[in-house]
């Protein structure tokens, strides 16, 4: 067996691996926990296995209420965790499996206690804060991440927000496609969002909040479970667009687009 125990935004996890199969994966964008942490209790206590079902086909999860524990499945994963969101078993194929199984997790547990949001769009820094860029598959949100060094980037596909009635905050997310992160960053307020389309202007126009909402619903990381989650869901976003200004950015493929923002 194995341990790793690592923080993702305000929350202690603690990893027990049954091989080492899985130790590279973690040490690429997981950052282990600080000495002055590592006595508090964990959050959220996870058990990971290798070698379950096959190789991604598709994103499609089925979910299934059980008497003592909750369960996601996908032909690459299966996860079981308890109603609480205290403990989780996660059955992985690979290592893209154990990936999304463990933003399914976490995504869930934030959305269980009402602390915020896994939205799927990267995130960079400038003048110590955060900006957004979010879009369907294929709209840009890794280029506008690559585009955006030198500047500290906080996700590059998904990216953790904590959502209060007095602040939008940014925090370092592990959940990486191709650019790691430091791992030390400390969280930042998010100052704007913006909706990436490819063109061959460079334009940034500011939406009215009701449809900043509407463009913002299909960008979280959300497996739907009940009513009641969703709700939770279009709480967040609301009070999201109420304090965050959000904005159609049309950009090419250069770095111009900062000239909008800065």
């Amino acid at each position: 067996m194995n341990s790793f125990k690592t923080k993702i935004g305000e929350h202690i996890i603690n990893l027990t691996l049954d091989t080492n199969r899985f130790i590279s994966f973690f040490s690429k964008t997981f950052t282990p926990i600080k000495n002055e942490d590592r006595d508090l209790p964990s959050h959220l206590n996870v058990y990971i296995e290798s070698g379950f079902g096959n190789s991604f086909v598709n994103y499609d999860v089925s979910i299934t209420d059980h008497s003592e524990y909750i369960q996601y499945h996908r032909q690459d994963y299966l996860i079981k965790v308890d109603p609480q969101f205290t403990r989780a078993q996660i059955f992985a194929h690979d290592e893209l499996a154990l990936k999304h199984a463990l933003m399914n997790v976490y995504s869930a547990f934030i959305l269980h206690h009402n602390w915020g949001l896994l939205i799927h769009s990267s995130c960079a820094i400038e003048n110590h804060k955060a900006h957004l860029f979010a879009g369907h598959s294929g709209a840009g949100k890794s280029t506008a991440a690559k585009l955006s060094s030198p500047r500290p980037l906080l996700s590059d596909e998904a990216t953790l927000v904590k959502v209060t009635k007095d602040s939008i905050t940014i925090y370092d997310s592990p959940f990486r496609s191709e650019q790691e992160g430091s791992g030390d960053q400390a969280p930042v307020p998010l100052s704007s969002i913006q909706l990436l389309f490819q063109s061959k202007q460079i334009e940034r126009l500011q939406l009215v909040k009701s449809e900043a909402y509407i463009q913002l619903i299909d960008k979280v990381f959300y497996w739907k479970r009940n009513g009641e989650e969703v709700t939770r869901i279009m709480k967040m976003l609301k009070t999201i667009v109420n304090q965050v200004p959000v904005y159609n950015l049309k950009f090419q493929k250069n770095n111009k687009f900062w000239e909008l923002i800065s």
